[in-house]
């Protein structure tokens, strides 16, 4: 065991050394592996004062201001490191099989002022309701056997992104204009297109798949998707589709372009779509292995035509997948997805995909849980990105362990037995650390088969 922890320790060491080729001054090389060694420490708290305490106990006030202007200040790339992260953590992920999906998804940290960058009155996840909060749009690529974030923005709403005086004092960079959730992830796809990583069909919840713009985005990028959608969201039944545009009635004037809908020939709403099929179209359908037992349920798939404003076009929209998913016992249908895989695709292989969403679930429990990724306390834009940078390279690190583990061996939640990193002891003199608030709640965990999605409630 103590071999076991001394190669692991090596290993951290080159990770280590390896992101320090792209995080610019040699002097940053120190305060990179602290920071990153205490957000691998099991302490309770994972802001710069209790890491700085746990990594230097004998010197915790000059530590404190090394890490301060690390993390808060220090103009390091977040994208280069990113970068490199992925290409130090992704072989291991590789090694079970090839990247399955590009996984969109948001998170929250509560926040009590009003001072941080991006705080403002919204829907907050991890406590399932509109709240005071800073809300970032990740990128995580994933296979069945483990996923990653490899982008990590924060959201600024408009009453930030449109107030010079508050920008000022957060230092949020001039080019960061205001964008919503779905522009920011088609960016974050676009720019890991771009970078060359390895494709996957992008799964989202509702909140981005119900945005046409992003649905098209996607497409246009030459990606697949599985996203989900609401129950209003209107499609064209299978075997229908718009109506061509009115002939010329005469010779003048320019012929019509636009397709046209009638009071009798209309697209429907998904819901009313589902809860007319025939009972032969539903079938149950087994996607994982749960906690406690296989996870199953109804499903049935049908192939439509989204029609949002498809009377405003020339040519219909291309015909797609309409999953939905009707457990045993509930009155209606509790989800929808809208998917273009190809034609051919089996419903199992619909659901399976669908589903996979669930492993951006578990990277979110991790990051905050394990690695403190929501524990940054300062107010910047600067200092808000470098953490959470910071803690996916923490995370990435502790992914990269987690491959070496044979399967009838420890699972992954063990923290730092996990990673083989040493045990660190606090100095009697130093402070401890202050204990976190009793964690509340969190919807970044698997969800059952029966929970609704926010957006459906």
């Amino acid at each position: 065991m103590e071999r076991s922890s001394i190669e692991s320790e090596a290993r951290f060491d080159a990770y280590v050394e390896a992101l320090t080729e792209v995080i610019g001054h040699a002097d940053r090389a120190g305060p990179l592996r602290h920071y990153c060694t205490g957000l691998l420490t099991p302490i309770e708290r994972k802001s710069v004062e209790p890491l700085a305490a746990a990594t230097a106990p004998a010197r915790a006030s000059a530590q404190h201001q090394s890490l301060l202007h690390f993390v808060g200040q220090a103009p390091w790339s977040d994208d280069a490191v990113l970068a490199k992260v992925r290409e130090l953590a992704l072989p291991a992920i590789e090694a079970a099989g090839p990247i399955r999906a590009w996984m969109v998804d948001d998170t929250g940290v509560p926040k009590k002022g009003s001072h941080s960058v991006g705080v403002a009155r919204q829907y907050c996840g991890e406590l399932g309701k509109q709240d005071n909060c800073q809300v970032a749009v990740t990128l995580s690529v994933a296979n069945a056997a483990a996923s990653l974030p490899i982008a990590h923005r924060l959201y600024l709403p408009e009453t930030w992104a449109d107030d010079p005086t508050r920008r000022a004092k957060a230092r949020v960079p001039d080019e960061i204009v205001f964008q919503t959730k779905p522009e920011i992830a088609l960016d974050q796809i676009a720019a890991a297109r771009a970078q060359g990583v390895a494709p996957g069909v992008v799964l989202a919840d509702a909140g981005y798949g119900h945005d046409t713009a992003f649905r098209d985005g996607v497409t246009a990028l030459g990606l697949s998707y599985v996203v989900g959608v609401l129950s209003t969201t209107r499609v064209w039944p299978p075997g229908l589709g718009p109506l061509p545009p009115k002939p010329r009635s005469g010779r003048r004037g320019r012929p019509a372009t636009r397709l046209r809908r009638t009071e009798e020939h209309r697209p429907v709403p998904a819901k009313e779509l589902a809860m007319g099929l025939p009972r032969k179209a539903w079938r149950a359908v087994t996607w994982r292995e749960g906690t406690n037992a296989p996870l199953a349920s109804r499903f049935a798939a049908v192939r439509v035509r989204p029609a949002h404003r498809d009377d405003a076009r020339s040519t219909p929209r291309p015909i797609e997948w309409l999953l939905v998913e009707w457990p045993e016992g509930e009155d209606e249908p509790t989800k929808y997805w809208l998917s273009t895989l190809p034609e051919t695709a089996e419903l199992a292989a619909l659901v399976d995909t669908a589903k996979l969403r669930w492993r951006i679930e578990r990277d979110y429990r991790e990051l905050k849980q394990e690695i403190g990724l929501g524990h940054y306390e300062g107010r910047g834009w600067r200092g808000f990105h470098h953490h959470a940078t910071l803690a996916i390279a923490a995370y990435g690190f502790l992914i990269a362990e987690r491959a070496r583990i044979p399967p009838s061996g420890a699972s992954f939640g063990g923290k730092r037995q996990a990673a083989g990193l040493p045990e660190r002891r606090r100095s009697p003199s130093a402070a401890a650390p202050p204990r976190a608030p009793r964690r509340k709640l969190d919807r970044h965990i698997a969800p059952s088969p029966r929970r609704r999605h926010r957006a459906q409630a």
